[in-house]
């Protein structure tokens, strides 16, 4: 039996196998899905896949929800299809019998009798060239026609793809045209569906990849109290080019370090990220101050993608009683140290060395640094303080910082939640996300 091809009323052909109707839908792209509606009037338009287009049934029109007429294509195998699928197709009518008539890959048109193919074809054959069609065309919405006592291969090809199904007897203007309106927005509706569960199994891929990428601090059996916050700047970013750890060694020393590798791509990221694993090696292996900065220099000058990378660092050791620690800084920020009953205010930072990757046989000095009993140490990446105020170009800075920690502290902040205030605050100042990575580490201890 020939295909019924929906035909329209004196309405002049544009081009092969083409009839000009107006409708108000929204085009559709091939590479970016089923097109989102728009307020403007647009044309939508079906793509038949059939192989008699000069027979079958005649519709004298085909309407959408507002009345404007749909535009029409066919196409006698999936070679002509395929040529056919312009950006602005919305939806596929694709006859099932084309499987039988040998001109599904434009092989020809099969032997006919009546106008019918004498080949029918099964069921794999059938579903063979409806996968075709997906495969073709994945973000399109695809209705299947067939016979009616075919019901069980409708279900089927509805089953592997289709949208919707439509027999081929009761076929009329408006049943077609509400078809095509249901199979457009269920494509939408699936697509949006797989955008979401693709997105959700995304986020929980991140969480993972995020959890396996950040340390998780080796401090049994010391009483310090550790806390760290970590915002990377490039958007949907897992890990930026700042990295942080801390460890203890058999001997009650507890090291720290934070760092950040000087640009913001994935490269970085894994650099900063080597860094902190070979940094936990070289620490536990019995390495401190100039002797483990000056390997790691070594570690970076060979794992960075070009000599313009260099990376800043932080160290400090803190002896077992916590009453003591040394500091190296390699072109980094000091800490900020905080007693009670004292402001917070920056460690010393004189005679610091330079950034790794500056300069071949440098020398990081260790400095001694006396704590107290009870202290909180903050170490941060200067993406904390090179946020802007306000409009203007001004940043807070490292005095603005100071000024900052200090007023939370006058709030009885502390811990995660200072460290959380913080980074909060420096947003908000900045008036909206800081475009740099932050990292902020604080270690805490009370004596008695």
């Amino acid at each position: 039996m020939p295909v019924p091809v929906p035909r329209q009323r004196d309405t002049p052909a544009t081009e092969s196998g083409q009839a000009v109707l107006h409708t108000a839908a929204p085009p559709a792209s091939i590479g970016a899905g089923v097109a989102q509606a728009t307020p403007q009037t647009t044309a939508l338009t079906l793509l038949v896949i059939e192989d008699d287009p000069a027979g079958g049934l005649t519709v004298p029109e085909v309407l959408d929800a507002d009345g404007h007429r749909i535009r029409l294509r066919t196409a006698r195998n999936l070679t002509e299809a395929e040529r056919l699928l312009t950006p602005d197709v919305h939806c596929i009518l694709l006859d099932l019998s084309l499987a039988g008539s040998g001109s599904a890959n434009g092989t020809g048109a099969g032997t006919r009798v009546g106008g019918a193919a004498t080949t029918t074809a099964t069921l794999d054959q059938q579903l063979a060239v409806l996968h075709q069609v997906l495969r073709l065309a994945p973000r399109h919405a695809v209705l299947v026609l067939t016979d009616e006592d075919d019901a069980e291969r409708a279900a089927e090809a509805v089953r592997v793809g289709a949208q919707d199904f439509l027999f081929r007897d009761e076929l009329d203007g408006r049943l077609l045209s509400r078809a095509i309106r249901y199979a457009v927005e269920r494509k939408r509706a699936d697509i949006a569906q797989y955008k979401l569960a693709e997105s959700k199994l995304r986020a929980q891929e991140n969480a993972r990849l995020e959890r396996g990428l950040l340390p998780t601090p080796l401090l049994e059996g010391s009483d310090l109290r550790f806390a760290a916050r970590y915002r990377p700047g490039r958007s949907r970013a897992l890990l930026g080019g700042d990295f942080y750890d801390a460890v203890r060694t058999p001997d009650g020393t507890v090291h720290a370090m934070i760092g950040d590798v000087c640009g913001h791509g994935p490269d970085e990221a894994a650099l900063g990220v080597e860094l902190r694993i070979a940094w936990r090696a070289l620490t536990l292996a019995g390495l401190c101050g100039d002797d483990l900065l000056a390997t790691l220099q070594e570690v970076l000058e060979v794992e960075r993608p070009c000599e313009e990378i260099f990376a800043t660092l932080c160290t400090v050791d803190i002896a077992p009683d916590g009453r003591r620690a040394g500091l190296c800084l390699a072109g980094h920020p000091a800490p900020l140290i905080s007693r009670p009953g004292r402001r917070a205010q920056l460690l010393p930072y004189e005679n610091s060395g330079p950034a790794l990757g500056l300069l071949p046989r440098a020398r990081w000095p260790r400095r001694q640094v006396e704590l107290g009993g009870t202290w909180s140490l903050m170490l941060y990446t200067d993406g904390l303080i090179e946020g802007r105020i306000g409009e203007g170009k001004e940043r807070l800075g490292q005095d603005g910082m100071v000024e900052m920690i200090n007023r939370h502290l006058e709030h009885g902040l502390s811990g995660e939640g200072l460290l959380e205030a913080s980074v909060t605050e420096a947003r908000r100042l900045n008036g909206g996300e800081l475009t740099d990575d932050v990292a902020v580490v604080l270690l805490s201890r009370a004596e008695g």
